[in-house]
């Protein structure tokens, strides 16, 4: 059988950065470190930071006065930022570049005197926190259906901005139906959404002219992962979602030759790893690289992780 990778798969920066500054944090051992939230959305990535004696909380409460206090990569509201400077927490903020820069736009078109519009699916981590951040009206939609459902006036002076999960693809038909209503209209240029985001997309798009079956590895409450399978089935490809190689199915391969494997942006290679040694227990493998971009991005820790380096 033969395996194709996906290029590129598995951590973004945002990612990278987000794990390091818990990893950097722990080392200067001097004290218990807290994590609200989960770091990333990947079970095997939190319990490997469990181990090395991170402490995962959904509530500033259950942090202790003084702790070492990390926002995840998906960002946090104001008021829960409000709620942490009240406090005596020494507070590091993990949250990705890009997700910080929506928050940007968001108060910037807000400052203008616009109605925000967020594109995104409710209930994210990510999309509470954007929310929390905007000060003037925002609403969230999630398709073309929602924007005809707004209870604005087609002249409202309007923005729209964009959960970072979500491609270009993702997004467009969204866009357009906000362009479509609304008579004064801005937005972000294309090129702000989320690199990583589309890359993989991208990339699962081109691998799926060439398998017969596509397995992701990333968690199940990793919206991208998700993304990345629901793409494989629209290319009508048999997709697959697993978090590890103890989850792929034998069936699942029976009578295919070429198999495509990817990862969400916050499932890490040696789940990758993991996944290919199931699939060659199944059957002997030949693996090969999909050509495709190679990212180079990487964003700066925070000035406090920096100084103590």
């Amino acid at each position: 059988m033969k395996v194709i990778l996906a290029q590129p798969r598995g951590f973004c920066a945002g990612v990278v950065r987000a794990i390091d500054i818990v990893e950097r944090s722990l080392a200067r051992r001097d004290g218990p470190v807290y994590v609200r939230h989960e770091i990333v959305h990947n079970r095997h990535v939190v319990e490997d930071l469990k181990v090395k004696g991170a402490r995962f909380v959904e509530d500033l409460a259950e942090i202790p006065d003084g702790a070492v206090t990390i926002f995840s990569a998906h960002g946090v509201s104001r008021d829960v930022e409000d709620e942490a400077k009240s406090r005596p927490l020494r507070i590091v903020d993990a949250t990705c570049p890009l997700v910080s820069k929506v928050h940007k736009q968001g108060q910037r078109y807000s400052s203008l005197g616009r109605t925000v519009i967020l594109i995104g699916h409710a209930g994210h981590v990510e999309i509470e926190g954007t929310l929390g951040r905007i000060p003037g009206p925002v609403y969230l939609v999630e398709n073309s259906e929602d924007v005809e459902n707004l209870d604005l006036p087609d002249d409202t002076p309007v923005a729209y901005i964009t959960q970072t999960t979500l491609s270009v693809d993702d997004t467009r038909s969204t866009i357009e139906a906000v362009k479509s209503r609304f008579t004064d209209v801005i937005g972000p240029e294309t090129r702000d959404i989320c690199y990583a985001t589309q890359n993989r997309q991208t990339a699962v798009r081109e691998l799926c002219r060439f398998v017969e079956a596509l397995i992701v590895v990333g968690a199940s409450n990793s919206s991208n992962s998700n993304r990345l399978r629901e793409i494989g089935a629209e290319c009508g490809i048999p997709s697959y979602l697993v978090a590890d190689g103890s989850a792929v199915d034998p069936a699942w391969l029976a009578g295919k030759n070429v198999v495509g494997v990817t990862a969400g942006a916050s499932a890490p290679d040696v789940l990758v790893e993991d996944v290919l040694t199931a699939i060659g227990q199944i059957s002997p493998i030949e693996i090969e690289m999909l050509d495709g971009v190679e990212e180079k991005i990487t964003f700066r820790l925070p000035p406090e992780l920096l100084e103590a380096s």
